[in-house]
């Protein structure tokens, strides 16, 4: 683009707000069962996670990484920091994690337990997360 093919976009152009293709919209559901079988087979004491923006969620961005492979022991607290750091947000940001369309993580639970009650049909465990601005926090 020349100089001034520059000039003429505006510098503050906003940005995409169009939410990437959800994993279970980028993959057949016997690809995501073989991925999670494969998974399950080498990590027996993992969980496969896929961890998405609620489709309601405006305001947080979506998740550079939304495959991941937890310790069966790890708490929801622990997840949370691996998420919020990955999505930079600040301290004013909570994180509100559900699996389902309404079922709120404890803190405390550990994610063996949430994926052996809360497990798709494909093998894999589905995080949603929403966040809200805390503390009187300005924009």
């Amino acid at each position: 683009m020349s100089q001034q093919q520059e000039s003429l976009v505006p510098a503050n152009r906003p940005k995409s707000t169009a939410q990437p293709k959800s994993f279970k919209e980028q993959k057949s559901l016997s690809e995501r069962i073989e991925e999670s079988r494969k998974v399950r087979e080498k990590y027996p004491d993992r969980v496969p996670v896929i961890c998405e923006k609620s489709a309601v969620e405006k305001d947080l961005p979506s998740i550079d990484k939304n495959k991941y492979l937890v310790p069966a022991d790890l708490n929801v607290s622990q997840f949370v920091m691996v998420v919020r750091g990955r999505l930079s947000v600040d301290e004013t940001t909570s994180l509100f994690f559900f699996v389902g369309k309404d079922v709120l993580l404890m803190q405390t639970d550990l994610m063996g337990s949430i994926y052996e009650k809360y497990k798709d049909e494909d093998g894999f465990l589905y995080i949603s997360y929403s966040g809200q601005n805390t503390l009187g926090a300005l924009e």
